[in-house]
């Protein structure tokens, strides 16, 4: 049950859109409005639900990441591991085919397939260079994946 939505204010509403554009390299514009779900905050753009607050910070969820064609902050993984991801596991180190080099531990971080689309939200545990050389480990820890009740809700 959503709570407390609301538009934000234009300047409020311009700092989350140039944030979430510098911090995942696409264009986003429109309306901004928030609302509160269970434990989240949620972010709608024009109306559809596109994203989320992590620990203060806004971020894309799975379908504003497919509609807005995120470029940065991206770890790629083989099909092998998707079934896993999509259960709520981890991202671990042996399934990662790709990383986006500039990202730190701590980031918040996107999860997608070899054809590039996007399956998962989640928190880095490791740099991105150190994703793509380490062999064993957990390399993201799942926030947000296809298939859970935020995703379930951007569908409605």
């Amino acid at each position: 049950m959503l709570k407390n939505r609301h538009a934000l204010r234009k300047k409020e509403a311009k700092d989350i859109l140039e944030k979430l554009n510098e911090m995942l390299g696409c264009e986003i514009e429109g309306d901004v409005e928030t609302a509160d779900y269970n434990d989240k905050k949620l972010i709608f753009i024009n109306g559809k639900l596109y994203g989320f607050f992590i620990e203060d910070e806004p971020f894309l969820n799975v379908e504003g990441l497919k509609q807005f064609r995120a470029t940065k902050r991206f770890v790629t993984v083989d099909d092998g591991a998707i079934k896993f991801i999509l259960n709520g596991a981890d991202v671990m180190t042996p399934g990662i085919v790709d990383a986006d080099e500039k990202i730190k531990k701590e980031d918040i971080v996107w999860v997608r397939d070899e054809r590039g689309l996007p399956l998962a939200v989640g928190k880095a545990l490791m740099d991105g260079e150190e994703m793509i050389k380490a062999k064993k480990g957990k390399a993201v820890e799942n926030l947000h994946r296809i298939g859970d009740a935020l995703w379930k809700l951007s569908k409605e």
